[in-house]
């Protein structure tokens, strides 16, 4: 029986297999992880990711709130529009009407 075809040396070469996978896929997170250290690092001491991500949320709800209002304006100049035609629609009829 060729060591090839034992059950426990084909086990054991499966396992080299897996650890080998295992292995390239820690050198991949860990290049991941310096990546990211290496850009944390060029941001500075002073950036916070948390207070970072709070102040994003804070933007949006501003966008949220300034959006409303921006709707609100644009329905207030439409219905300034639609009193304006109407007076001038007055005028003008009330024009023809001499």
């Amino acid at each position: 029986m060729l060591n090839a075809d034992r059950p426990d040396f084909q086990a054991l070469t499966e396992l080299e297999r897996v650890l080998q996978h295992v292995k390239d896929e820690l050198a991949s997170w860990r290049r991941r992880a310096l990546t990211a250290e290496t850009r944390r690092a060029e941001m500075g001491v002073d950036h916070d990711a948390v207070a970072s991500l709070e102040r994003i949320r804070e933007l949006e709800l501003e966008n949220e709130r300034i959006t409303g209002r921006l709707h609100a304006a644009r329905n207030h100049v439409d219905d300034l529009l639609a009193r304006l035609k109407f007076l001038e629609e007055q005028v003008v009829s009330e024009d023809q009407a001499r």
